[in-house]
């Protein structure tokens, strides 16, 4: 498939997307929102890939909403939410995914942050700068940016990065808890692509079920829906070659193959 605002690119086990309007520091479309659920999509369902990197071209990684697209492509009546992200419902979408690995290099403002908020990790560079700037251009936070940050920062840091405003360094942003780690800007890619491929070593059913676990327990109190959430997933887990095939590699002392054991269990069915 081919894409005009993003590129897409397999690194081994890992689907690198690159957002490609360098011009623009990778300001956001509704059109880039679209090619980025295809991509990850394609990534999703492509057996060989087990994990994505989301990156910027160029010096920014995402400097917010083009305001000029929306100036000349969307009038009044077209402001609704489903407009704004491209028509796809980008939360579930991510929270459902292939483990999702941020590498903010540069710039990140308004819904460049929030994009990524539900991504499981972000990596930032020391030249990436963070900003929440939505009251300042006359609008309140969206994407579920509301919930995502106050989870990864906490009730006043996320008071104080929305309602000032200000943009963060990326040093700040891996110390309150906005990013999971820091980088040189000479590193972040090969760090990014790293952590990836070591969350690709493991078998992806497993990954994408805890990743919707985290995503439903997080804010239950509780505790005896989320053990049966765990329960159901674990008794599911049992029945599938994923954790025969693990079961079998640790008595044998031996690496686990997961997508040889899923093939052969496939073909049995078949």
């Amino acid at each position: 498939m081919s894409y005009e605002q993003i590129k897409v690119e397999t690194r081994g086990p890992v689907c690198l997307i690159t957002l490609n309007r360098p011009e623009k520091l990778n300001a956001w479309t509704p059109d880039m929102s679209r090619e980025l659920g295809q991509a990850i999509t394609a990534a999703n369902e492509d057996e060989d890939i087990g994990a994505i990197v989301m990156a910027g071209e160029g010096r920014g990684f995402c400097a917010g909403a083009d305001m000029s697209y929306f100036q000349t492509n969307i009038d009044a009546s077209e402001t609704k939410a489903h407009k704004r992200d491209g028509g796809i419902d980008w939360i579930t979408l991510i929270r459902s995914s292939k483990p999702c690995i941020a590498a903010v290099n540069g710039p990140a403002f308004g819904i460049g942050v929030t994009q990524i908020l539900p991504f499981d990790m972000i990596i930032a560079s020391t030249a990436a700068k963070f900003g929440l700037v939505f009251v300042k251009v006359g609008i309140v936070p969206e994407l579920a940016s509301s919930h995502f940050l106050i989870q990864r920062v906490g009730w006043g840091k996320a008071h104080d990065l929305l309602l000032t405003a200000r943009p963060v360094s990326g040093e700040e942003a891996v110390t309150i808890g906005l990013a999971d780690r820091l980088s040189e800007p000479d590193a972040l890619l090969d760090d990014a692509l790293a952590l990836a491929d070591q969350m690709a070593a493991n078998p992806s059913p497993m990954l994408r079920m805890t990743k919707e676990l985290l995503s439903a327990n997080a804010c239950d109190p509780d505790t005896t829906r989320i053990q049966a959430r765990e329960h159901e997933a674990l008794e599911l887990c049992y029945t599938l070659p994923e954790h025969k095939e693990a079961v079998a590699a640790f008595s044998e002392k031996r690496k686990p193959d997961f997508k040889a054991a899923r093939h052969k269990a496939q073909a049995r069915i078949d």
